[in-house]
């Protein structure tokens, strides 16, 4: 709906990338997230990080569906939009570090594989909720209402983070790891001032490799939820319902391979997944678009659930694995900023991308390309990295 609302004068090329570039905006945003929250949740804590960032994309998720549009409002209708994208990416760069910190430094080491992925999982949860209230708007609403204002109506339904936000804060507990520093820094309060500056200049090699690690699963993760759902409806002619709900239904699917990818590097270390999936994107970058081009929803199901089961053994282990790699002091600085820099780098560009070589090379055999590459970047990554789990020890 974006291009009708923010960029109506505009050819439907040009209304797409400008549209996709919102999208990249609150991609962009993340690193200053991870660098601004991450300090944070190192020097006071990871819950009280996690909770500023989620009250904040409650509200910014909030305001977008009370955005005017362009035709109300004119330039300022799309500056707005890309604002509160900006916001919500600063939101997301921060919070995800103090879910997985909360999450894995309040397990043993056991089980930090398998209690990593219950935020991991939050992604293809997220999914299957913004697919379902879509759904459920444009069943419930003709194509003039929708476009009119039940476009707005998932975007307000954000509001029900806010309980979430007040449930954190007055029952969940900071990590016993970031506790037990604590501690330790009121004995010698001098032992560590800026975690995000020390994380910069001791853990560069850990930072940049633990982006490379996310670049292939992102990526098609990205081109199946928003690339391929605009491909899909203005290139194939599929309906965007039909598309959604085939999203809806692979993002079903890769839930559980999330959670049993984290519990199985519990048991076999964290690497190994993470190259078998890898392994698994790049063999599967040419098939999956020589599926989608059937322009058959069984094929395109068939091509996102793969997809989507190899991205999940690489997205399953990332959480435990990217916190091991640094040192409790600067961990959420560190894990953040590479997490994040995946983001900027990956993420928010990919359905850009995705459409600028469509239109430049007519095939989509350049996305696949494109996928290709992400795949041997992040098997570099995976490789340069040291195993940080030993089953043996455990």
């Amino acid at each position: 709906m974006f291009p009708k609302l923010f960029f109506p004068e505009a050819t439907p090329i040009v209304a797409l990338l400008l549209s996709f570039s919102t999208f990249w905006a609150g991609f962009i945003a993340r690193p200053v997230g991870g660098l601004v929250f991450g300090h944070v949740g190192d020097k006071v804590g990871r819950k009280p990080a996690l909770v500023i960032c989620l009250a904040l994309m409650a509200g910014a998720t909030f305001l977008i569906g009370l955005l005017p549009t362009t035709a109300t409002l004119g330039v300022g209708a799309p500056l707005l939009l890309v604002l509160l994208r900006f916001l919500q990416g600063i939101a997301v760069g921060g919070q995800w570090g103090g879910v997985v910190l909360l999450l894995t430094e309040s397990a043993g080491p056991r089980k930090r594989g398998f209690a990593g992925t219950f935020g991991q999982a939050g992604v293809p949860i997220g999914v299957l909720l913004g697919n379902v209230a879509f759904i459920s708007a444009t069943t419930a609403l003709s194509p003039e209402a929708f476009a009119s204002w039940g476009w707005r109506v998932p975007f307000l339904a954000s509001a029900l983070l806010f309980p979430v936000v007040l449930f954190i804060q007055l029952k969940v507990e900071d990590s016993p790891v970031f506790k037990e520093m604590q501690e330790r820094r009121q004995n010698a309060p001098k032992v560590v001032h800026a975690p995000l500056k020390e994380a910069l200049r001791t853990h560069r090699k850990p930072i940049l490799y633990g982006a490379g690690l996310m670049f292939a699963s992102n990526a098609i993760f990205y081109v199946s939820i928003a690339g391929v759902l605009s491909y899909a409806t203005a290139t194939l002619g599929l309906s965007r319902e039909s598309v959604l709900v085939v999203t809806l239904l692979s993002s079903l699917v890769s839930i559980p391979v999330i959670l049993y990818a984290g519990h199985l590097s519990d048991r076999v270390g964290r690497r190994p997944l993470i190259i078998a999936g890898t392994a698994g994107l790049i063999v599967w970058a040419f098939p999956y678009f020589l599926l989608v081009d059937t322009g058959s929803l069984l094929m395109l199901f068939i091509a996102s659930t793969v997809g989507g089961i190899a991205s999940s053994l690489v997205y399953g282990p990332i959480a435990a694995y990217l916190g091991e790699l640094f040192e409790p002091h600067v961990r959420y600085s560190g894990a953040s900023l590479a997490y994040q820099l995946a983001s900027i780098l990956v993420s928010g560009g990919t359905p850009f991308v995705m459409t600028a070589l469509l239109g430049a090379t007519g095939t989509s055999m350049s996305v696949s390309a494109f996928l290709l590459v992400m795949g041997l970047c992040t098997l570099v990554s995976v490789i340069k990295l040291p195993e940080t789990h030993q089953p043996e020890r455990a």
